[in-house]
């Protein structure tokens, strides 16, 4: 039982170990420190909410890939960026622009919170509304009210 528990133990130690391996760095820690900086404000595509400079998806991995070679070739950030936008899209960056086909994106949720508020504060008033006035019943809701009241009551 010990023996099996120990090699659990020392597997589960040398999984861990291996699954922490930083991924191959450029030759260069230039290049590798702003391959980060550019990675940090992307999205990668397999994981989708994580950055490209923290995901270990295949995909990733290629695309970082592809971001030294730009990096090396002399590419600025902002060229970096514009391929891989121009590419993959804008859902790639963090931060999309602010154009027409991402208003919903950038005012949707504001959208969805004034309209919260304003069915709120209708269904407040409505409410208070509904409470200052006293509801009566009429003669055939009163009548049936008393019959129903009759059938119910314990006969002695």
């Amino acid at each position: 039982m010990k023996f099996w528990l120990g090699f659990f133990l020392c597997w589960q130690v040398a999984s861990f170990t291996y699954a922490a391996q930083a991924p191959a760095l450029a030759d260069d820690p230039v290049v590798e420190q702003r391959l980060i900086s550019i990675a940090e404000d992307l999205r990668c595509l397999v994981c989708q909410n994580e950055s490209l400079a923290g995901s270990r998806a295949d995909l990733a991995n290629d695309l970082r890939r592809e971001v030294r070679l730009l990096i090396k070739s002399g590419k600025s950030d902002s060229e970096i960026k514009e391929f891989l936008v121009n590419r993959y899209g804008d859902f790639v960056l963090y931060q999309p622009p602010v154009k027409p086909t991402t208003w919903l994106l950038w005012f949707g949720p504001l959208l969805l919170l004034l309209g919260a508020l304003w069915l709120l504060i209708r269904t407040i008033r409505q409410t208070q509304a509904n409470a200052k006035t006293p509801q009566f019943l009429d003669s055939a809701q009163r009548a049936k009210a008393q019959a129903l009241l009759q059938e119910t009551e314990p006969k002695k």
